[in-house]
């Protein structure tokens, strides 16, 4: 992904950042947070995904409802948002990319991901609007 479209998502998720929810920074403040340009592809393996293009984000690590104390030793939690594909579901038809559309999936990519934190299933989050 070019330098300039890099800047360009950071300086927006930056801006989405800011603006969410005291809830969601905090949470955001006590989990580790990753920006790639795309998933590697061992994980688009995994996935069974064909385009890198195909996922906005991913987290990693166990939910908190789903969390014991026998959970001692635990991989961190970490949310990944993916440029690429971020990108691609904020573009319109003919290919521009405009800052409300990059900003309102950056929100609603890092809202789902934090679902996932929070024990939400991919059914739950969508019939939320994430």
């Amino acid at each position: 992904m070019e330098l300039a479209l890099r800047e360009y998502f950071d300086r927006h998720l930056e801006f989405v950042l800011a603006r969410l929810p005291v809830a969601a920074r905090e949470a955001l403040g006590k989990i580790s947070l990753y920006v790639d340009d795309h998933p590697d592809a061992e994980l688009m393996v995994e996935l069974g995904l064909r385009h890198p293009s195909d996922l906005c984000g991913l987290y990693t690590g166990t939910p908190l409802p789903a969390r014991s104390v026998d959970g001692f030793g635990e991989l961190s939690d970490v949310i990944h948002l993916y440029r690429s594909g971020i990108v691609a579901a904020s573009m319109d038809r003919n290919g521009k990319l405009n800052p409300f559309p990059l900003r309102r999936q950056i929100r609603i990519t890092l809202l789902h991901e934090l679902g996932h934190l929070h024990g939400f299933s991919e059914g739950k989050l969508e019939s939320l609007g994430y």
